[in-house]
């Protein structure tokens, strides 16, 4: 299935500023009609999954930017109700959508780059306490399926797959990689050890890595874990967390994608900065 690319990068080309904490949440309470905006683009080039706008969003970070925790809580479930919205609206011309709800790290949340890094220096109840109840929000708006999706590192992963199994929710997870371990520092094998006994998830691989590190993390990906895999790398460009921007030569290139496919990867997109004109090429190179 052809996966959509970057919310954010597809928000600021149509003229937003995402320089604040709550980044592409923000727009949730401020202009929720541009992110379906961008929902659509996405599926109109092609994109047969639409990835919701919670990577970022929790209770806990609307709460710190003065909602009321109802008004929060109302929030993340609408991330899930407009991507729905969006694929219902188009659902007459009989093609097959989906819409996965994104479960970014606990990272994300921070705002500060840690979600590139992992070792967030917190115990793993810490982790449960922040995923399970927004896991349970955006389940309760019936997504077809999580993204959990940029883990950096397995021990969160692992918290990750645990309440997954306990739910019941069909899933994929999906690593930050560089080169042939996670961004934690862990080796790949050893990562996706993690999801192997998991009964909920249906792929597994990577995400918001380099286009070069994809096929050898869904060569371990599948050898490890047996399940399809799951690929949609950045740009290949830079992040800088202090600027927020994207520094660098675009690397993310249409024509890999069949060798992803050939590894295994039954989900393929884009990630930061890969755009509706991106996903467009991609669904002409593999259809």
């Amino acid at each position: 299935m052809i996966l959509d690319g970057g919310l954010s990068n597809a928000l600021v080309a149509r003229g937003h500023d995402l320089s604040g904490d709550l980044w592409t949440a923000s727009l949730l309470r401020d202009a929720p009609g541009e992110i379906a905006a961008v929902h659509r683009q996405y599926f109109e080039a092609g994109a047969e999954v639409a990835t919701t706008s919670s990577y970022q969003a929790s209770v806990p970070g609307f709460v710190a930017a003065g909602m009321s925790r109802a008004e929060a809580e109302a929030l993340l479930r609408r991330t899930v109700t407009l991507a729905r919205e969006v694929r219902d609206e188009l659902a007459d011309d009989g093609r097959r959508r989906l819409v996965a709800a994104s479960v970014g790290p606990y990272g994300a949340v921070l705002a500060d780059g840690s979600e590139y890094v992992g070792r967030y220096g917190v115990p793993a109840s810490r982790l449960r306490e922040f995923h399970l109840p927004r896991i349970e929000l955006l389940a309760a708006e019936g997504p077809d399926l999580l993204a959990v999706e940029t883990i950096p590192d397995a021990d969160e992963a692992e918290v990750l797959v645990g309440i997954l199994d306990e739910l019941g929710l069909p899933a994929w997870l999906s690593y930050s990689v560089t080169d042939t371990g996670t961004r934690a520092g862990q080796p790949l094998a050893d990562a996706f050890a993690v999801l192997a006994s998991s009964s909920g998830l249906v792929a597994a691989g990577v995400n918001c890595c380099a286009p070069d590190d994809v096929l050898d993390a869904l060569d371990v990906a599948r050898a490890v874990t047996g399940l399809p895999g799951v690929a949609y790398p950045n740009s290949g460009q830079g992040w800088d967390s202090g600027t927020h921007t994207w520094s660098g030569t675009a690397s993310y290139d249409v024509a890999l994608a069949p060798r992803w496919v050939a590894a295994g990867a039954a989900y393929v997109g884009g990630c930061c900065e890969v755009g509706p004109s991106d996903i467009a090429a991609l669904v002409e190179t593999l259809r």
